[in-house]
């Protein structure tokens, strides 16, 4: 029952989500602020953006070829970009990407902000790093907005995904991805597999209750 309640098709959440977003909102994360469209992915009352950037804290991205893959309100790439790091944020939302822009320049940090749907406008590039809070719950987006929460009904964000990333996967970079308990984890790693991609557990999470992972993604 509680994840049931937790997710995001629950009526009571979706009002909730509705109601406090009505209007753009600002997140903060030590130094950066950015202001969030009601239409973006929301750091705000969710978890995996507040871990990620945990994560990254520790990490040293000086000069680092970061790439954040959909990136929502890119508040994760600004953060890479203050510490150093080269930084793309990508993302198939515009509205996402205007506001991103803004965002940058409020916060005076050089940012490489793209439209691309996963690796699509990202060929034969290198990265340092790619972070990426996927999409997870299985049904059919029925906007752009949703599809910020929706993966399709067979996973076929997944499937995409996992076609295309092994491309730049390789023993001098890192990948991360965030899963929740909440979402069919086994059914993800089925799909990466059958791509030839591992998915290893490196960092665990548990907030409000709700255990959260942080997955390394190698070549198989």
């Amino acid at each position: 029952m509680r994840q049931f309640i937790k997710k995001i098709t629950h009526p009571f959440l979706k009002l909730g989500l509705k109601l406090y977003y009505f209007k753009p909102r600002k997140y903060c994360y030590e130094q950066i602020c950015v202001t969030v469209h009601p239409d973006v992915f929301p750091p705000h009352l969710t978890l995996s953006t507040k871990i990620l950037l945990d994560f990254f804290r520790a990490m040293n991205l000086q000069q680092k070829i970061f790439l954040e893959l959909g990136c929502g309100s890119g508040i994760i790439s600004l953060y890479a970009a203050s510490k150093g790091a080269i930084a793309t944020a990508t993302d198939i939302n515009e509205r996402a990407l205007s506001f991103l822009r803004q965002n940058a320049t409020k916060n005076k940090l050089e940012l490489r902000i793209l439209y691309s749907n996963l690796f699509q406008n990202l060929q034969n590039e290198h990265f340092d790093f790619i972070c990426i809070n996927p999409p997870y719950y299985p049904r059919q987006a029925k906007n752009i907005k949703e599809q910020a929460w929706f993966c399709g009904e067979h996973f076929e964000y997944f499937e995409v995904l996992f076609q295309q990333i092994g491309l730049y996967l390789n023993a001098a970079n890192q990948s991360f991805m965030i899963l929740s308990e909440d979402c069919k984890i086994d059914t993800i790693k089925t799909i990466a597999l059958k791509n030839n991609i591992s998915l290893d557990c490196l960092a665990e999470k548990v907030v409000l209750k709700e255990r959260n992972y942080i997955y390394k993604m190698s070549k198989a």
